[in-house]
């Protein structure tokens, strides 16, 4: 029977004197509401209630809690006991679908992208796996672009709103929470993903190119970006947040430190869902205190003090009162873009793992005397393969590690590559300067060194070899080759002994995947792919400048899944 009809069900009200006795303990996080009645009718144990809270919202659940326990519950004789656990909803999301050891009953997530998320995967888990019943909203907030009034202020704010293209803009210093760990981070990313993402939910070159930038300063919660700005650390970057964590922020501090624009183009609002729980084997009685607390969520008093806490309303409507003067928001009127599904959900993080990995990448270019000739821009093939390459390495953090090799025949004999710069990470000093700044040395001495045959096979095989020879099982291990041509060095291995040998020296615990990159109509692609197979990598073929650029980043984009892509 409902909770939601005590008088006919099991659950009964104990009734208390005045002096009854009212615990609070508070203890490794959790928050434990308990009573104990002296007269009246008696409870023959207790019942606990757990409920995880996104910590937003943990004082509103708290003071929520409270006003039950005010009332004495009771279940089949047993006092039920509340206990309230702030937990990040990343972290409950992550441990739900295997949980089946006292996992909570309810659970109040700041946004119902985790939350259905969970239940997909709880689902995939079988019978014994939570089951998971996602029911309405409690409260909303949007996301908003939040920073310091002096970053704000060179972006437009507040004579105009703030346009997320600002936060994929190159020359704009944008910090970004981990979307793996924080909501925060996940809402933005599927927001940047419905401006530069293909209907299919596959990711643009643009998207990839954008996470690349913004991924090399993740935070990994957003209250690091909130510190940086509250202590007024100089060119704090601009970032994203809740409306409500800016409002919470700046009351913390005591004044205005934070300020928020709300993006024209729409944004995604956290709904903060209530998420039922249940399990095999869970005890009795749980899940008609369940519906009891949840009517203490749903009630005008704890709705006020959602309000008081700077929520909205679950429909968008915001307390009055709020001034971008003293507040840092204004409870604008928002377009909220629809919440990813999640299928949506799961590609994000697919790409974002992608293009977080750690790289450790060997570059291979050819300069043979083809490289030469002019493309429909002008540039020479070589230049056009250099510019290319240049705008993807200047979007990878210091810790990848890159190397450069050029190659035609006879190149350095009796090899036909030379080593421009070895492979190892981009912040490295390397013969007085950072390694970033000599592969772009490096990237620069490439026309000049234009000249020769194509020695495609026995490069390919030596890049090959170095890459699995060094292998670093803590990053992504693989080869790009980029070339016009087709292989004519009629004194090197040939293409079946080329793919033979690759096919046999390939191990599986050490994958090193060859991304080769076909320039022009004259590359051979018969011959890339099959090479890129026997890896397990792809091959690309660019006709045009502007190509080269995008298969690169598509390269980058599904390095996670190779050699299953």
């Amino acid at each position: 029977m409902s909770a939601r009809n005590p008088e006919r069900g099991r659950l009964r009200r104990a009734v208390l004197p005045v002096g009854a006795l009212l615990g609070v303990v508070a203890a490794a996080g959790i928050t434990v509401v308990a009573l104990r009645a002296t007269s009246g009718p008696e409870c023959r144990g207790t019942l606990p209630l757990k409920v995880a809270v996104t910590p937003a919202v943990e004082e509103v659940v708290r003071g929520a809690a409270d006003d039950y326990q005010a009332d004495r519950p009771m279940v089949d004789g047993r006092c039920v006991q509340v206990q309230v656990e702030a937990r990040g909803a990343a972290d409950v999301a992550n441990e739900l679908p295997t949980a089946q050891i006292n996992p909570p009953a309810l659970w109040v997530p700041d946004s119902s992208m985790w939350a259905a998320q969970t239940q997909r995967q709880a689902g995939d888990e079988g019978a014994d796996a939570p089951r998971l019943d996602v029911r309405a909203s409690l409260a909303s907030s949007p996301v908003v672009i939040a920073g310091s009034e002096r970053s704000m202020s060179a972006l437009g704010w507040p004579i105009t709103h703030v346009s997320w293209a600002k936060v994929v803009d190159p020359t704009v210093p944008v910090t970004l929470s981990d979307p793996t760990t924080s909501t925060e981070g996940l809402a933005t990313l599927a927001v940047i993903r419905s401006q530069l993402g293909n209907p299919d939910g596959t990711p643009k070159p643009e998207l990839i190119g954008a996470l690349l930038r913004v991924g090399r300063n993740a935070l990994p919660s957003v209250r690091d970006a909130f510190g940086k700005v509250v202590q007024g650390e100089e060119n704090a970057p601009v970032f994203t947040a809740s409306e409500q964590s800016v409002l919470s922020a700046n009351r913390a501090a005591g004044s205005r430190r934070v300020v928020a624009s709300y993006p024209k183009e729409g944004t995604v609002a956290f709904d903060y869902p209530v998420v039922r729980v249940g399990r095999a084997g869970e005890q009795d009685g749980v899940a008609e205190a369940a519906e009891g607390f949840e009517q203490a969520l749903r009630t005008d008093r704890t709705a006020q003090r959602f309000a008081e806490a700077g929520f909205r309303t679950p429909d968008g409507r915001a307390p009055g009162g709020w001034t971008n003067d003293a507040d840092g928001v204004r409870g604008d009127d928002v377009t909220v873009v629809a919440t990813p599904d999640p299928d949506q959900v799961a590609e994000l993080l697919r790409t974002w793992g992608a293009v977080s990995l750690d790289t450790r990448l060997l570059a291979v270019l050819d300069v043979s005397g083809s490289m030469a000739e002019k493309m429909s821009n002008g540039q020479t093939r070589v230049e056009a393969a250099r510019e290319a390459a240049l705008t993807a390495l200047g979007m990878l953090p210091d810790t990848s590690e890159i190397g450069l090799w050029a190659f035609s025949t006879d190149k350095n004999p009796p090899d036909d590559w030379v080593e421009l710069v070895p492979v190892g990470p981009l912040g490295e000093p390397i013969n007085g300067a950072p390694r970033r700044v000599q592969l772009q040395k490096g990237a620069g001495s490439l026309p000049g060194l234009v000249g020769g045959g194509t020695a495609l096979n026995e490069t390919a095989l030596a890049a090959f070899r170095h890459v699995q020879r060094t292998y670093d099982p803590s990053k992504i291990n693989s080869v790009t080759l980029i070339t016009d041509g087709s292989n004519d060095d009629i004194s090197s291995i040939d293409l079946p002994g080329l793919l033979a040998t690759l096919k046999r020296e390939a191990d599986p615990a050490r994958p090193v995947p060859m991304i080769m990159v076909g320039l022009g109509a004259d590359a051979d692609m018969n011959a890339l792919r099959q090479i890129a197979e026997a890896t397990g990598g792809k091959a690309y073929q660019a006709m045009e400048p502007e190509d080269i650029r995008g298969v690169l980043l598509d390269g980058i984009s599904q390095r996670r899944c190779r050699p299953n892509c």
